[in-house]
């Protein structure tokens, strides 16, 4: 058993046979039997949970309707938009409103449960490095058949038209570093969100199970997209979440994310126009 002060051990998942489910059962039971779980009273489980989903409830919600840049629109005058869109900012304009839903919604809407209904640390819902370094090849077998699979689909026109969501990314080395740190703070909160506030949040109440009830609402946010990367969401919200309870982080999920990312717009870009030439637009 592994408990909080012991030495960093390797996950099953760290080893080969990553897809073998006695493997994924495995690290399951070590997670369940670890001292990090069910270490609260019945009543005091009923309390995290219901706060906790209430808190992932509200959240979506307010993600799900306040993302949209016709948001942004409604709050600036109409000079403004127009200023900006002369200016050739307002996608970027948009994208930033975006991320600015994001970081409301899946980063401070939960560090106020943590500090003011859990009052708990940050740091003990994943927003530390820990134990991450131990658990490399964990994250390294995750990312390295997405990036296999990303150079084959880059082929494809529909990749090319997809990616980057922001249509000027190539326009200037200025739109598309502005763009990539909005895009990747997107996934460091959205790791947060799933792998360090809802995982850590739930685990002293329903143990392991809180693997699972994350993959839920992890999957359903994937639903807008393409069927096959809905469905790749279940296992990647599956893996990505054993390694963050072993690792006790979130860090090693954010550079899996970032690098299927990064590769993503680079490999569009590298189809389309290529790379951009100029530092700034204008």
């Amino acid at each position: 058993m592994l408990t909080s002060g012991s030495s960093p051990q390797h996950s099953p998942l760290d080893r080969p046979g990553l897809l073998n489910p006695k493997r994924i059962l495995y690290a399951l039971d070590e997670i369940d039997q670890s001292a990090d779980s069910y270490r609260l009273s019945r009543p005091q489980a009923l309390r995290r949970v219901f706060m906790t989903l209430a808190l992932v409830s509200v959240s979506l919600l307010l993600l799900h309707y306040g993302k949209f840049s016709s948001n942004l629109r409604l709050l600036l005058s109409e000079e403004t938009l127009q200023h900006w869109q002369d200016a050739g900012w307002l996608p970027l304009a948009g994208y930033a409103w975006w991320t600015l839903v994001h970081v409301l919604t899946f980063l401070l809407l939960p560090w106020l449960v943590i500090r003011f209904g859990f009052r708990e640390r940050m740091a003990d819902f994943g927003w530390r490095w820990a134990d991450t370094s131990a658990h490399w090849r964990g994250y390294l077998l995750l990312l390295s058949p997405i990036l296999v699979f990303v150079v084959l689909v880059s082929f494809g026109e529909d990749f090319v038209n997809h990616y980057p969501f922001y249509p000027h990314a190539s326009r200037s080395w200025a739109d598309f570093l502005a763009w990539e740190c909005l895009y990747l703070t997107q996934f460091v909160v959205l790791e947060f969100f799933f792998r360090g506030f809802m995982l850590q949040a739930l685990r002293p109440a329903v143990g392991a199970n809180a693997v699972w009830i994350m993959c839920v609402p992890y999957l359903m946010i994937h639903f807008p997209k393409l069927w096959l990367e809905a469905t790749g969401a279940i296992l990647f919200g599956l893996f990505l979440g054993i390694l963050a309870l072993r690792s006790r982080s979130i860090w090693g999920g954010v550079m899996v994310h970032a690098g299927v990312a990064l590769s993503m717009d680079v490999a569009a870009l590298l189809r389309q126009s290529g790379l951009p030439q100029l530092w700034w637009p204008f």
